[in-house]
Formats: C-alpha cells, structure tokens, sequence
C-alpha cells in the first residue's frame, strides 16, 4: 500500500453515494490508489471487497453513503445530529472528481479569502474582500473550530433575497473530513449544515461527497443540490490548477497572512499527526 499513514489507513472514509449504488447495485472504487468493489446486498447492506486480494473491509452505511475501513478500525464514523433533525432536508449534493489532493480541498473550504474572487456575485463581491479576525482553537476532541468568522455574501443560501453578512462556523474533524456552519435567515439561533466528506483516491486525486443538512422553511432540495453544484463547479478548476497539487506542510512553504490563521493550525495539525498521504511533508 503506498499510503502508510495509520491515522489514515484505520479510519472510516466514503467511498459511494448510497443514493447512486442503489441504481446500479454494483460499482468501484479506489482509495488509497487500491482498487474496492462495491455491492448492495438484497437486505440493504455494503459489501466492499479489496479488488486485488478479495477481502472483505469493515463497511458501513451512515448519512446515505457507503463507508469503508482498509486497516483496522481505530475509532467510529463521526456524529452528525444535525442529520437526525426531522425539520432538515439531508440531501447529498453530488460526487465530484477533483485532480488535487482531497487535503488541498479542506484547505480550500476554510478559506474565506477566495469568496470574492472566485465566487463572485455570489458568496462575495468587491470592495467586501477582507477576512475579519476570527477565532481557532483545538479542541479537547482533537478537532479545529474556527468560530466567529464573518463574510458579507450577495447570495448566501439558494433562496437568498438580498446581501447579507453570514456567521460561519468550520469544524475540521478527520484530515479528510470537514464542515461548516451557516447563518440561516429564518432561524437566528440555528444554522444550516455541510460537510465534505473527502476519498483520497490517490495522493493527487480525490473525490468529493457533500451532505448538506438544510433547515426546510423556505428551502426545496432541488435548490439546495443545485446550489452546491454551481459552487463546487467554480471552485474545482482553481483547485485543479494550484501547484503544488499536494499541500506543503512545510511551514515555510508558502507564506500565510493573518486570515490564514484556521489553515496554519490544520496544516500543524497534520503535521502532529504524522499525516502524509496528499502532502508534502515538513523537511
């Protein structure tokens, strides 16, 4: 196996939409450049097989995905209780290749700096460019909370009316696992939900499910799938071509201005943790 990282090897990752594996019963996948076969079985159930050695993996289904262990399984699937509020609609917003390593897309969802830029009209606009000072923390989970962070968004939610400034809350709970909470109009005090769930595919390819868990008033999931899939699609081709397509770790690498603050600590975080697979790691 050429990912040796054990952090990662015994840990849960995705590796199919339940929604699309029902259509099909069958499917493949790769993770950690090792080839799975996928198959429903008639009582609803996973089977994932190593393609190359027939061995049956530690599988599970949770939140509408397949989830499969390649090693040993050191701890559960994290929990989402935002996904078991009945007033919610948890929909996943599609499977999306991406040619860069899936730690290079966490780095990316934390960035509020690029909103602007790359998703003008939408999640930014000039002259609101500048990041506001937030703040980050590990928590005693050995999670990264970035919280009071704040953007002015033209249109911040699929059936926004006006420019508002949003509250976003980022949770970084695995290295390939990463979420973020959202200012919802009609609800003050709660916030909507999504997640990237990121299946390294190699340590320069990955593919990226999302589980968004959208409060319903005033929200449909056409909408809410249709949204995701617009801004995913302006974020894929800047991911695609940032070099280098692994994330340094190095943290001379590159250099971080103060609105990097959530990214310095998950790269350190990385580090920490012995963390190499998608990297480039500290000399």
């Amino acid at each position: 196996m050429t990912c040796h990282d054990r952090i990662l090897l015994d840990d849960w990752h995705v590796v199919a939409d339940l929604e699309h594996l029902r259509q099909h019963s069958r499917q493949s996948a790769e993770l950690f450049e090792q080839q799975l076969d996928i198959n429903l079985r008639a009582d609803g159930s996973a089977e994932v097989r190593h393609k190359e050695t027939g061995r049956v993996l530690p599988s599970q289904i949770k939140y509408g995905f397949v989830w499969v262990c390649v090693g040993t399984p050191s701890r559960d699937i994290i929990e989402i209780p935002e996904a078991g509020e009945a007033d919610r609609y948890v929909v996943s917003g599609g499977s999306f290749p991406v040619r860069a390593s899936g730690l290079r897309v966490v780095e990316n969802f934390l960035d509020m700096g690029h909103f602007p830029f790359v998703h003008t009209g939408w999640l930014g606009e000039e002259p609101h460019t500048e990041v506001a000072p937030y703040q980050v923390e590990l928590t005693p989970d050995d999670e990264i909370i970035a919280t009071e962070c704040y953007f002015y968004q033209p249109v911040a939610s699929p059936t926004a009316e006006g420019g508002i400034e949003v509250e976003y809350k980022y949770r970084v709970y695995r290295p390939y696992i990463v979420s973020l909470y959202k200012t919802n109009p009609a609800y003050p005090d709660r916030k909507d939900y999504i997640v990237l769930f990121i299946q390294p595919v190699g340590p320069e390819d990955c593919v990226v499910h999302n589980m968004l868990c959208y409060l319903k008033e005033g929200m449909n999931e056409p909408d809410i799938r249709w949204f995701m899939q617009l801004i995913f699609a302006q974020d894929k081709p800047i991911l695609e071509n940032q070099l280098p397509k692994r994330l340094p770790l190095d943290p001379r690498a590159e250099t971080p201005i103060r609105a990097d603050k959530v990214a310095i600590l998950y790269r350190r975080w990385l580090r920490d943790h012995c963390v190499s697979y998608g990297a480039i790691p500290a000399a």
